[in-house]
């Protein structure tokens, strides 16, 4: 099967970022993927500054939103049986599995839901926080409540079976797909959509379509301080999603490296 895994790296990257990048290399190597990292900005989506509720200030720094530059990946379903859009801070070990043998053909997405990871106490209530802030004014889908919150993805990880998802792109180009008008108040950050990134707009997509999702293994997206330490070698893709908690803010990764281990 022809595969490919993506990642968004534009402008100036971190030490800790190119160390992970490299390691999505190495791994794309080992199984034979392609292994695509958008070092430029190519989809450039800006909210309606007329009307937005995310700081002005910001968005005009770059002129536009980053957080959207990944979607671009889906310009690429057509050349590839299965994808992977993996965050550029997301290390993979050696020997990590193929994680494209987990997404089975009736499937046509794959993610972690959050609240299915081995959790530490204080990352459990932020999970509940988030939940409520994000998600409960969406009251057209189903999330599932429970006393852990909302059942949602961590989008910093995603695989992708081609030809079960196209369909619902509906034909449309990844751009004309953010654009579509009822992610509107999602890109320009209107009331609660304020904070919102790319991940709030597709956890509510998914539900919405009732898109054919499998719960992956927490494993596949292990979230740095947000686990508890003790799972840590368990996992086999580490997402150091928490720069300020990571040592002298990921710049030294040598200790990384050790603290996962």
């Amino acid at each position: 099967m022809k595969r490919m895994v993506y990642q968004v790296a534009v402008g100036k990257q971190s030490t800790l970022y190119e160390h992970c990048i490299q390691s999505v290399a190495n791994y794309c190597n080992k199984y034979n993927m392609t292994h695509i990292v958008q070092r430029e900005p190519i989809l450039k989506i800006r909210p309606d500054m007329s009307r937005t509720g995310r700081s002005k200030e910001a968005v005009e720094r770059l002129g536009y939103m980053p957080i959207y530059e990944k979607e671009n990946a889906f310009t690429h379903l057509h050349e590839f049986e299965q994808i992977a859009i993996i965050d550029s801070d997301i290390y993979i070990r050696q020997e990590a599995p193929n994680i494209f043998w987990d997404l089975t053909e009736e499937y046509a997405f794959g993610a972690v839901a959050e609240r299915e990871l081995p959790c530490a106490k204080k990352y459990k209530s932020k999970i509940r926080k988030y939940s409520k802030a994000a998600f409960e004014n969406l009251k057209d889908v189903d999330w599932k409540w429970n006393e852990l919150g909302a059942e949602f993805y961590n989008m910093g990880m995603m695989v992708i079976n081609s030809k079960k998802f196209l369909p619902f792109l509906k034909g449309q180009t990844a751009e004309q797909f953010i654009r579509r008008p009822e992610f509107q108040d999602f890109v320009d950050g209107i009331g609660y959509r304020k904070w919102s990134t790319d991940q709030m707009l597709l956890n509510y997509w998914v539900k919405k379509e009732n898109i054919p999702t499998l719960n992956m293994d927490w494993r596949w997206n292990g979230l740095f301080k947000g686990i508890d330490d003790k799972h840590l070698p368990e996992a086999r893709f580490i997402h150091f999603f928490l720069k300020d908690l990571l040592p002298q803010k990921g710049e030294n990764v040598q200790a990384l490296m050790e603290a996962i281990n």
